[in-house]
C-alpha cells in the first residue's frame, strides 16, 4: 500500500472521519448472514466471492437431476445485498491475510495481489472436497460442491443417455447407464434418490432405443450405514428405501481407484462412464493464512466468541472453523454457519458501538433432514425421529424458506408442486461452454506502449 492508500483509509484526507471497515471473505451462507446483520452499522463492509451469486447449497444435486434449475436455487449477491447501503461486493480471490498489516490480498481479472486493508476480518470461506489423498480421483469423478459442479454433472449425466441412444454396440449401454456415487451422506443419499427417480420416472417413455428404467445406481461408502450422523432407525429406514427405489448399495468398503472405466471396491470392478464425488471434505487455506492453529480437518480453533486466539479482529465461521459445544464438534451444516455468521455480525455492531459484547457463541440446533426420494424425508430433532411424507414435508418447507429471496421461494414451490404431479423437468438442457474462436478475417490491430497497462479497478476502489 502507498502513503495516500494509508492516508485514505486513517481518515486523514481532511474528511469526515472513515468508518471501520470489515472484509468479508465468503458470500455463502455464514458470509450474507454477517453481512445482513451488519447492514444498518455504522462500518463499511466489503464482501469478496470468487462468484457473483450465492448459492443454496443443499438443493446442489437438484441442478444436477435436473429437477432445479441454477437460477432458481442461487441469487445475485448484489440483489440480495442490495438495500445495504453500506456493503461493497467484490468478485475477486483471497489468496491470503496479512495480521500484522490488517489487509487480504485478492486477484482479480486485470490485478493479483491486491491488498484490502481491514479493521474486522470474517472468514467464512466454506470447504473444498476431499479425495483422502488420492487427488487423481477428481479428474474422473466431479465433485458437487459449486453451481458450476452442479451444471457439468447434469451435463454427464444428460448426455450418458444421449451417447447410450446413439450408440450402436449394445455392451456399451451398461457401463453409460451405470452411474456410480462415492459417499453415502446427505448429498450422496439425497441424490441417488433423485437421480433414481429420474431415470424410471421422467425419462422412462422419452428414448426409442434403449430403456432408461434399466440404469444402474450405485451407492459406495466406507461407513457401515448410510447417512452415518443420523439415528440408526432413521439410518436403517433411508437405507431400505433407497433400495425400494432401485439403488444398489455397497457399504464398508472403501474406493480404491477411479478412472475413465469407473471405480474399483472390495477388488471388483464398477464399470461406469460416470463417477460422481459425493464423499468427504476438507477446510479452505484460511488456517494457513492466518498461520493459526488447526483441527486434523484443517480447520481453525476459534474461541468461543468466534474471534482467532490471539486476533480479536479476526472471526472464522462456517465450516472454516472448528468449535466444540458440550463436548461435540459443531458441524458443518447451513444453521451453524447461518448463526455464527450473524453472531460475528452482530458482535462487530455492538464493538463498533462501544457496547458490552454478546454472550459467547452457542447453536440451536435445529436438527437434521435429508430427502429421499419423492414424498419420503428422514427428520431429526432432539429426540424426535420421523420418516416418511410428513418429514418430507417438514423439509420442503423449512428449505423453501430459507431461500435467500421470495421470488426464489415461489419459484421452487411451484416446480416441486409440478415435479411431485407430473414427474416432468424441464432443466434437462446439455449446455456445452467450450465454443471454438471465430475465424479471424481481419488482422489484429498493432500493439501501443500503453496496451499493456490495466485499470487499477479493484486496487483504487478497496484501498482507499
Amino acid at each position: 500500500m502507498n502513503d495516500s492508500n494509508l492516508n485514505s483509509i486513517n481518515g486523514a484526507d481532511g474528511q469526515e472521519a472513515k468508518r471501520p471497515r470489515v472484509v468479508i471473505v465468503g458470500g455463502g451462507f455464514g458470509g450474507l448472514a454477517a453481512a445482513k446483520a451488519l447492514g444498518k452499522a455504522p462500518v463499511e463492509v466489503i464482501l469478496i466471492d470468487r462468484t457473483n451469486h450465492s448459492v443454496f447449497a443443499p438443493l446442489l444435486y437438484q441442478v444436477a437431476t435436473s429437477v432445479l434449475a441454477p437460477s432458481q436455487m442461487s441469487s445475485p449477491l448484489r440483489e440480495v445485498l442490495r438495500r445495504h447501503k453500506n456493503t461493497t461486493v467484490i468478485m475477486g480471490e483471497v489468496t491470503g491475510v496479512d495480521k500484522a498489516q490488517r489487509c487480504v490480498f485478492v486477484n482479480d481479472a486485470d490485478r493479483q495481489h491486491v491488498p484490502v486493508p481491514y479493521d474486522y476480518l470474517i472468514l467464512a470461506t466454506g470447504v473444498r472436497p476431499s479425495y483422502f489423498g488420492h487427488n487423481e480421483f477428481e479428474k474422473f469423478a466431479p465433485s458437487l460442491k459449486t453451481l458450476a459442479d452442479a451444471v457439468g454433472i447434469r451435463n454427464k449425466i444428460l448426455s450418458a443417455f444421449e451417447q447410450a441412444e446413439a450408440e450402436e454396440n449394445v455392451d456399451l449401454h451398461r457401463e453409460l447407464l451405470t452411474f456410480v456415487l462415492v459417499g453415502a451422506g446427505p448429498t450422496g443419499v439425497e441424490m441417488a434418490a433423485a437421480l433414481a427417480i429420474f431415470v424410471r420416472s421422467s425419462l422412462r417413455s422419452e428414448f426409442r432405443r434403449i430403456d432408461p428404467t434399466s440404469a444402474r445406481i450405485v451407492l459406495i461408502d466406507g461407513a457401515r450405514k448410510v447417512l452415518g450422523t443420523f439415528a440408526p432407525s432413521l439410518s436403517g429406514a433411508a437405507e431400505f428405501h433407497l433400495q425400494k427405489l432401485g439403488v444398489e448399495i455397497h457399504l464398508g468398503h472403501n474406493v480404491e481407484k477411479v478412472d475413465s472405466e469407473g471405480v474399483i471396491v472390495a477388488g471388483e470392478r464398477i464399470a461406469s462412464k460416470t463417477v460422481i464425488w459425493t464423499a468427504g471434505v476438507t477446510s479452505s487455506p484460511a488456517g494457513k493464512w492466518l498461520g493459526a492453529e488447526t483441527d486434523r480437518a484443517g480447520r481453525v480453533r476459534i474461541k468461543s466468541d468466534l474471534s482467532v486466539p490471539g486476533n480479536p479482529e479476526i472471526f472464522v465461521v462456517g465450516d472454516t472453523a472448528s468449535l466444540d459445544q458440550d463436548g461435540k464438534p459443531l458441524g458443518g451444516v447451513a444453521q451453524v454457519a447461518m448463526q455464527q455468521g450473524h453472531y460475528a455480525g452482530k458482535l462487530i455492531r455492538r464493538r463498533v458501538a462501544g457496547k458490552k459484547s454478546p454472550k459467547p457463541f452457542r447453536y440451536f440446533d435445529k436438527g437434521n433432514m435429508a430427502v429421499v426420494g419423492k414424498g419420503w424425508a428422514v427428520l431429526e430433532s432432539g429426540k424426535v425421529h420421523i420418516h416418511g411424507l410428513l418429514a418430507w414435508l417438514a423439509w420442503a418447507f423449512i428449505h423453501t424458506l430459507y431461500l435467500a429471496q421470495l421470488s426464489l421461494r415461489i419459484s421452487v414451490f411451484l416446480q416441486w408442486a409440478w415435479l411431485f404431479l407430473t414427474g416432468q423437468r424441464g432443466s434437462r438442457l446439455i449446455v456445452n461452454y467450450q465454443q471454438s474462436e471465430p475465424a479471424q478475417t481481419t488482422p489484429p490491430p498493432a500493439a501501443t506502449p500503453n496496451q499493456g497497462a490495466q485499470p487499477a479497478r479493484l486496487e483504487t476502489t478497496l484501498t482507499k
